[in-house]
């Protein structure tokens, strides 16, 4: 019996093509629908469409330095993608709890990379809270990168745990 090698996970950058495009869609409507740092409830004390910007990272982290963090995240941004795309490649494809979580946190960092590559920040625009508390508005590739990095560490907990290799001579 020959051994076939498997069919790789490579096809599940369809969902990251996925998310780049709705995350892209979504992000034209709001620059061409909503006014900015404007709330528009959704659902009165809970969600507001909110059109801001982030030149930083999660919570605006480096924000405010000075216009390197874009390169910086856009690096970063690409370099773990590229990561992710190299184990999809060793992951098989009927393996979905790997694959959906690493193709969700690849969509969600490259539809931010568009935007930083376009327009120097980032568009966020969902903002949920509740009463006198606000959430950091957020976007759909931030959702996916959120998603999927819990996906990620639930297969990390909870998933099959590697065999350890034979010992010589055993």
């Amino acid at each position: 019996m020959t051994a076939h090698p498997h069919k790789n996970a490579l096809p599940w950058l369809l969902v990251s093509v996925l998310v780049i495009a709705l995350d892209q869609l979504t992000k034209w409507w709001v620059l061409t629908s909503l006014p900015e740092y404007t709330a528009i409830p959704v659902i009165e004390g809970v969600w507001n469409w909110y059109r801001t910007y982030n030149t930083g990272a999660a919570f605006s982290f480096l924000s405010d330095a000075g216009g390197w963090q874009k390169y910086f995240f856009v690096g970063l941004a690409l370099i773990i993608s590229g990561m992710l795309t190299w184990w999809l490649r060793a992951a098989r494809r009927e393996d979905w709890k790997t694959a959906l979580p690493y193709a969700l946190v690849i969509g969600g960092a490259l539809g931010n990379v568009l935007d930083r590559l376009l327009h120097g920040h980032v568009v966020d625009f969902i903002q949920w809270h509740w009463r006198d508390f606000y959430w950091p508005a957020f976007n759909l590739a931030d959702a996916a990168i959120v998603c999927g990095a819990f996906g990620i560490a639930l297969v990390g907990l909870f998933g099959p745990r590697p065999q350890p290799a034979p010992k010589p001579g055993a």
